[in-house]
């Protein structure tokens, strides 16, 4: 019991007399100094950084990850992003921007939509003048645009999609013809479509008519 008693006293003094030296880890500087935007095409480095201020001296140790998700949820063409520290005071945000297939004009509503079907807020971007409108439901385009995918019909080579509120879709090509497909099964329509596109007697018609179940109608 004494000796105990004596080893306490002991330990005691060490911790009221011994002061740390912090030397080693002062010359360190762990705060964020610097935020190096990587990745972006379509995005300004400066608007992502500008979002980020609240970080710089923030400790890079205990970064917040939920903070900066939602400091950067208002750009709409962010669709994922990782980070990477660089010690002792540098931080790397690796963007992976959205990609937009077509333009969605519902009603006085303008947007583009993305391969994953998110919406994006639409700005007027060069590299994408081109790309098909759509005019209509970006649910039911999203769906329309899966199956062009699985059967390999070149979203290219079309100008403009027009969503009726029967449910089915006219698509209007880049050299004027139009398809009119039917509500139901329109994929045999799709798929005839292009098998006709490989016979010269089908290309001086403007207008392939699918409506009416089982016929194509010509024009």
């Amino acid at each position: 019991m004494k000796r105990s008693f004596f080893w306490f006293i002991i330990f005691f003094i060490l911790l009221t007399t011994y002061q740390p030296n912090f030397t080693f880890f002062s010359k360190f500087k762990l705060n964020i100094q610097d935020i190096e935007i990587k990745n972006v095409v379509i995005l300004e480095s400066d608007e992502i950084k500008k979002r980020l201020n609240f970080l710089y001296n923030e400790k890079l140790f205990f970064l917040n990850i939920k903070d900066i998700k939602e400091s950067l949820k208002p750009i709409s063409f962010i669709e994922s992003f990782s980070i990477k520290k660089i010690y002792p005071n540098k931080l790397r945000l690796i963007i992976v921007e959205k990609k937009p297939i077509a333009i969605i004009q519902n009603k006085k509503k303008k947007n583009y939509i993305s391969d994953k079907g998110d919406l994006i807020k639409f700005e007027n971007i060069k590299i994408y003048n081109e790309l098909p409108t759509v005019f209509g439901n970006e649910i039911a385009f999203y769906s329309l645009y899966k199956d062009l995918k699985n059967i390999k019909f070149s979203l290219g080579n079309i100008k403009s999609f027009y969503f009726f509120e029967s449910g089915r879709w006219d698509l209007i090509m880049n050299d004027n013809k139009v398809i009119k497909l039917p509500i139901n099964n329109y994929l045999f329509s799709l798929e005839n479509f292009m098998k006709s596109m490989k016979n010269d007697n089908f290309k001086k018609y403007k207008i392939f008519d699918y409506r009416i179940k089982d016929q194509i109608i010509l024009n």
